[in-house]
């Protein structure tokens, strides 16, 4: 077999990700060789601005993306909820793995939970799906811009910059550091990035071979949820610029939705919640975007944008 070539971002969880999906391929394909193509994007350069300021998540793939098209390899791994709604044209993603955990962690030093928190604390995130969140709960806190790999944002709380901050549990823990969660923010109440906690290949749409060996991998249950969150967000125009969070669950055929729309600016919020069959995700998810339109969300992603 030929030697499979992965484009990786070069933060430490980019690379234990990227790892992950090459053990994996190791073991699906005995005798086929599997290298990591470490690189960096604008998306990890840029750190003194949010992302929605610098250009989207979309950043983070764009460099991956054209070492793909250049023949410098043949896939790249990335963190789901980084994806775009739309991919790139001539892209697919023949693999979406087994999911990890969803929800959002809160971590601090000093204080068990959100309620715990003092008046004016400092949080650190640059989400405005959590700051939206956070301000409906807590409108007193101090909100503040937190970018970085998993390492340097720990090391500015550490360093006491934050009295806490807010990161996705998936990542904590698949750098070992499990034991600095707090709470796990847990749907209905708390509300992920959609796609959250599930790791995907992406590939050139004409590489047939490359998208054999990766679809393997492939979490048939992980998908169908995926692709209701990402359809609700694509009907909403989301990005990084809106505040917009989504879980899906599916019990057997059976497929759930929850999703949110908020404004970072003030904690309003319209939530809404669908279900349907897990054969068309498709369909759950704009439906629930179209209740969330309903209740008013087409107002804070107009503020965003």
């Amino acid at each position: 077999m030929k030697t499979l070539r992965i484009a990786t971002r070069k933060s430490p969880l980019a690379l234990w990700q990227s790892e992950h999906v090459a053990a994996r391929l190791r073991a699906a394909h005995p005798g086929l060789a599997v290298t990591l193509v470490p690189m960096s994007t604008r998306g990890d350069e840029v750190l003194d601005r949010s992302l929605a300021a610098i250009g989207g998540k979309g950043l983070f793939l764009k460099e991956l993306e054209l070492a793909m098209q250049r023949g410098e390899a043949d896939c790249a791994v990335h963190s789901l909820k980084d994806v775009p709604m739309e991919l790139e044209p001539g892209f697919a993603l023949p693999a979406i793995l087994a999911r990890a955990d969803y929800a959002d962690a809160f971590v601090s030093n000093r204080f068990d939970g959100i309620a715990a928190l003092p008046v004016g604390a400092r949080v650190g995130t640059s989400s405005l799906r959590r700051q939206a969140q956070l301000r409906a709960l807590r409108p007193d806190l101090e909100l503040l811009d937190l970018r970085g790999n998993v390492n340097t944002r720990l090391a500015k709380l550490d360093g006491g910059d934050y009295d806490a901050i807010v990161l996705a549990c998936a990542g904590l823990q698949r750098l070992g550091f499990d034991a600095r969660i707090r709470v796990r923010l847990q749907a209905p109440d708390w509300l992920p990035a959609p796609a959250q906690g599930a790791i995907a290949i992406e590939c050139r749409d004409d590489d047939l071979d490359t998208r054999a060996l990766c679809a393997v991998l492939d979490d048939s249950a992980t998908r169908t949820c995926a692709e209701a969150e990402r359809a609700m967000n694509r009907a909403l125009h989301g990005s990084c610029h809106v505040p917009v969070a989504a879980f899906a669950r599916l019990d057997g055929e059976h497929l759930r939705l929850d999703g949110l729309v908020g404004s970072a600016a003030d904690g309003r919020v319209v939530r809404a919640h669908g279900e349907g069959r897990g054969d068309a995700p498709e369909c759950l998810g704009l439906e629930v975007a179209q209740q969330l339109l309903a209740q008013g969300a087409g107002e804070f992603i107009a503020a965003s944008l």
